[in-house]
């Protein structure tokens, strides 16, 4: 993403902010997977948002009205002898010139120069509690400066959470962060429709996954989250990330998974026969999801609130379950008591951005928010059977159905990116057939 995203997002935040504050913002740390190998790093999203700065061991400061540079990104140093070890480093030197800062200092020297910028400011803007070893240093930073409060130096006398400021911020998707939404989900899609040409009794739901890695990794991506690929009852298991089934002639197959483009997600879920057709009961229950999610979709558009595509899905599969006969009574009534959670347990979706489940309040007081144009969300129903449910059929045993799409708001209605994955009843068998 083109450093000028960054910088006019450091801006804004900081006409927010106003003069007389100072904002720190830590990297994310390494984490290791076992006593000597560590997990792929993944930037803090906050920080990676402000930034662009791919490396731990970082923290970003941001003082409006400064006059030496509003921005100072404290780093790593160049260290030809690690580097052979652990990869290059950007240094002081590309802090400031590929990154953007305005000063940059290595991080060996953060406890000389950070208390300095801190002191005399007003307003200190921080997330508290998201890395507690940071947090003891900075309020080790202010007790020192709290000391010193008979010679002059002053503390600043508020610490305001970072988070009102820049998850409202991030909610908004600029046209850049939606370029790097749409890719991502361009590659996600290519990754479904190729799990589907893919898959066939006989295979296990770890090579199904090995699919779907391979086409993220292929356009050089990563993927967003652990991939769910659930086959028969393990569809019925919402966070099911074992992945290590056999799949069996008859099952449906639930996918959820999506690749991470610039730091940005696709959540893609799609649900589809192992054998390449439908049974009579499995094509009922979907297309009862299918029809829940269209109307949800339906519903994004600007001046609606955040709860109408859950309402109008609800409503939608209530209706379904009782004329399959899984729900009985009154629509209204079993909508009152949430009867139908019984088979669909979970909101209809989520925003949808750096992080999958992103940032950004879904209310505003007490009322749901109201939607607005640049931002993402998910629209995700679902319908799930497990085997003994209670009074239920056994036709239904082991159905576990979810359709997500990715949506953003647009002016004048909504842009469904993720369309390209097939989910239509015909459409998705006519694709696993070979078709085109």
């Amino acid at each position: 993403m083109n450093s000028k995203e960054f910088a006019r997002r450091r801006r804004q935040l900081m006409r927010m902010m106003g003069k007389g504050s100072i904002a720190v913002v830590p990297s994310a740390r390494i984490q290791f997977r076992n006593r000597d190998a560590e997990f792929p790093f993944r930037q803090e999203s906050d920080f990676l948002y402000l930034t662009g700065f791919p490396e731990p061991e970082a923290v970003a400061v941001l003082v409006p009205g400064r006059p030496q540079g509003q921005y100072i990104l404290f780093c790593r140093e160049r260290d030809p002898e690690k580097e052979v070890w652990s990869g290059r480093r950007a240094g002081q030197e590309g802090a400031r010139e590929r990154y953007g800062a305005d000063d940059s200092f290595p991080m060996g020297d953060i406890d000389e120069i950070l208390p300095g910028l801190l002191e005399g400011r007003e307003r200190l803007y921080y997330t508290v509690g998201r890395d507690t070893e940071f947090d003891r240093r900075l309020i080790g930073w202010l007790n020192d400066i709290r000391a010193r409060a008979r010679g002059g130096s002053r503390t600043p006398g508020e610490i305001v959470e970072l988070d009102h400021l820049l998850h409202d911020m991030r909610l908004f998707k600029s046209r850049a962060e939606i370029a790097a939404m749409r890719r991502a989900a361009k590659v996600s899609v290519e990754a479904h429709r190729r799990a589907m040409r893919f898959v066939r009794p006989g295979v296990h739901e770890y090579q199904v996954e090995a699919e779907i890695l391979h086409t993220f990794h292929a356009a050089g991506m990563v993927p967003a989250y652990t991939s769910i690929v659930g086959g028969g009852p393990n569809a019925c298991i919402l966070h099911y990330v074992e992945n290590r089934s056999p799949l069996e002639e008859g099952q449906l197959l639930l996918i959820d998974a999506g690749a991470e483009h610039d730091g940005y997600a696709a959540d893609i879920t799609r649900t589809f026969p192992v054998s390449g057709a439908f049974s009579k009961a499995q094509r009922a229950l979907y297309e009862v999801v299918l029809e829940a999610q269209e109307a949800a979709i339906a519903q994004v558009r600007p001046g609606n609130h955040w709860n109408d595509p859950h309402e109008a899905a609800v409503r939608v599969i209530t209706e379904g379950l009782i004329r399959l006969k899984l729900l009985k009574g009154e629509v209204e009534r079993l909508i009152e008591k949430e009867a139908y959670r019984r088979f669909y347990m979970h909101r209809t979706g989520h925003w949808l951005g750096m992080d999958v489940h992103d940032v950004g309040d879904y209310k505003v007081g007490e009322e749901w928010r109201v939607l607005e144009p640049g931002m993402v969300l998910t629209v995700e129903p679902g319908v799930y059977v497990p085997a003994g449910s209670r009074g239920v059929a056994r036709k239904w045993w082991d159905i576990g159905i979810r359709i997500e799409d990715d949506v953003l708001v647009t002016a004048d209605g909504c842009e469904v990116l993720t369309e390209g994955a097939p989910k239509g009843v015909e459409e998705i068998e006519a694709w696993m057939a070979g078709g085109a």
